[in-house]
């Protein structure tokens, strides 16, 4: 699970991505809204932890735009109008400081739960992202190992564009291989021709989604 933290206070950020990571989670760090903003760009994230106060802007308009992530406010703010407020926007938790990791990890968790999805379907395909299978019509479709993570990507962000080079990103990753811009065009013609489906929408010069 892939936790993104925007908190400006670098002593916190510190200490919680140390606690958490121990905890087997993966956390990105960022301290201001356009770093977070640029985080987002190329990578799917669990759950956002999002502090109110930042140097470059107000945390509830970021999350505001970013409401499709599930997010547990983080806040020195502890007024009751704020609160109810971030709630009502559909944030799944509001947690104030000074505040125990213990208990932030057990909001972590119960969100994590609550919005886990173990299997999504898309028109006739349905991908069991805890088992990494792949079926039309309830009939099981035969990936790769590579194919089936390049796909899973795709699944993890419903709606969003991911870029060729999250993709070519992605790749290195999990491979160690270096790969061109072709690689990724000749993996999505085979996925595509697996799935025989048309899930996979071409956004041209940019990437591949898969809408909702």
């Amino acid at each position: 699970m892939h936790i993104l933290l925007v908190e400006d206070d670098l002593d916190i950020s510190s200490n919680l991505k140390s606690f958490l990571e121990s905890k087997d989670y993966q956390v990105t760090v960022s301290n201001t809204i356009k770093n977070a903003q640029a985080n987002l760009k190329y990578t799917a994230f669990n759950l956002i932890i999002l502090d109110i106060t930042l140097p470059d802007g107000n945390g509830i308009d970021f999350y505001k735009d970013n409401k499709s992530i599930p997010t547990i406010f983080l806040s020195a703010k502890d007024d009751e109008e704020t609160i109810v407020n971030s709630l009502e926007l559909g944030a799944e938790d509001y947690l104030t400081k000074p505040f125990s990791s213990k208990e932030l990890l057990a909001r972590i968790n119960k969100v994590l739960l609550r919005n886990k999805k173990s299997e999504i379907t898309i028109k006739d395909i349905t991908f069991d992202l805890n088992n990494l299978i792949i079926k039309k019509n309830q009939e099981e479709i035969k990936l790769s190992s590579l194919e089936l993570k390049i796909l899973q990507l795709l699944f993890t962000n419903l709606n969003k564009t991911v870029t060729r080079e999250t993709i070519i990103e992605n790749i290195w990753n999990w491979t160690g291989n270096d790969v061109n811009d072709n690689t990724v065009t000749v993996y999505l013609k085979r996925i595509r021709e697996k799935l025989d489906s048309n899930i996979i929408t071409t956004i041209k010069g940019i990437g591949y989604r898969i809408n909702e």
